[in-house]
């Protein structure tokens, strides 16, 4: 069976298989968030604070990027700060996400797909630092503020890319399931995509269509048994294709003018209600909504046996997207980049009003 793929180049740096939590929105659209946040909190009692926890010099823009560059992320060297964090989170990488099935509407704490340690329990610590709560219980990692701010900052951004919090799980057949718990996930019957990361796009194909050789409007096919080297994860079409098209849409280049065309718009966005510690699973759950239209008509192909770096095998499936994937998918994008810098200004204003 053929599987048909979105007509669009595919951009950036193609691995194997992508960590499950790959730098959501990229290094621009993080970027983007936190310079959303500094505009809208400009004269305001949060900015004061936030002035004490960071140095000259640093805007949450600027360190949007931070709790991935300890990562080692196209960052440069690590500095001593980082290598600190590092050092007491071993289970930094699993702060990122969380991978409820996509299909559902809530997130339960112990759920399929949740950990003690996912983005959810994360900013739920942060806040509490931040608000200067000192029960070990509510900071279990230890975050100094300043850890917890920019963590925060980084995490908002996180939670709005939607394959961050709506994960897909696909059985042998080729179909979305919903596990109906954790030992379902066998990788026999039912497969894990961790978080789309082993979902996979045919770069070679969709990179003929930007030079030409496949006519605008032309269905892109993917073969089966393509080459892993040969493909992109759909996870990292979210984090950095969908970002560079929601640029476009607004006619914008860099992050900063994003910002600026963001704020200047006034968008009317639904804001979350209750005691601000709350926000992260309500911010979740929005997030699932649009998680549900990240997968809308997305269908798995066939079943592909591949060899990891280290020698274990891990399987990954075609994807069949509809043509018009790009027009949609830019738009969530664009949405959700915006939603985040709004998001994190009014967790921040929640935090110290």
């Amino acid at each position: 069976m053929k599987k048909l793929v979105c007509v669009l180049a595919l951009t950036g740096v193609f691995a194997s298989v992508a960590a499950p939590d790959a730098a959501a929105w990229g290094r621009d659209g993080h970027r983007a968030i936190g310079a959303i946040a500094d505009r809208l909190l400009k004269g305001s009692n949060a900015q004061k604070e936030i002035a004490q926890l960071l140095l000259p010099g640093e805007s949450l823009a600027s360190m949007a990027n931070w709790a991935d560059c300890v990562k080692g992320t196209f960052c440069g060297p690590q500095t001593p700060e980082m290598v600190e964090y590092v050092a007491g989170n071993p289970r930094h990488s699993e702060y990122h996400y969380t991978n409820v099935p996509f299909q559902l509407d809530h997130y339960h704490a112990h759920g399929v797909g949740t950990s003690d340690v996912d983005i959810v329990q994360t900013l739920e610590q942060c806040i509490a630092v931040l608000q200067g709560k000192t029960d070990p219980a509510l900071n279990p990692h230890r975050f100094t503020k300043r850890q917890a701010l920019i963590l925060l900052a980084h995490f908002a951004g996180d939670i709005h890319q939607p394959l961050h919090v709506g994960s897909a799980f696909v059985s042998k057949d080729g179909k979305f399931v919903v596990p109906k718990d954790r030992a379902e996930i066998d990788e026999t019957l039912v497969f894990d995509s961790r978080g789309g990361n082993n979902l996979l796009l045919d770069n070679e194909r969709l990179s003929a269509l930007s030079a030409g050789v496949i006519p605008a409007g032309e269905p892109v096919v993917v073969k089966e048994g393509v080459p892993a080297a040969l493909t992109k994860p759909f996870h990292s079409y979210w984090d950095t294709t969908t970002v560079d098209y929601a640029f476009r849409r607004i006619k914008t280049r860099t992050p900063e003018q994003f910002a600026d065309v963001a704020v200047a718009s006034q968008p009317q966005l639904k804001k979350a209600q209750g005691d601000v510690s709350t926000w992260p699973v309500q911010w979740v759950e929005d997030g699932l909504v649009s998680a549900k239209l990240a997968y809308k008509d997305v269908v798995p192909g066939k079943l592909t046996p591949q060899t990891s770096k280290k020698g274990e095998t891990y399987y990954t499936f075609a994807l069949e997207v509809p043509q018009n994937y790009p027009v949609p998918s830019s738009e969530i994008a664009k949405t959700q980049l915006i939603k985040g810098g709004y998001n994190l200004a009014a967790m921040l204003q929640a935090i110290w009003p």
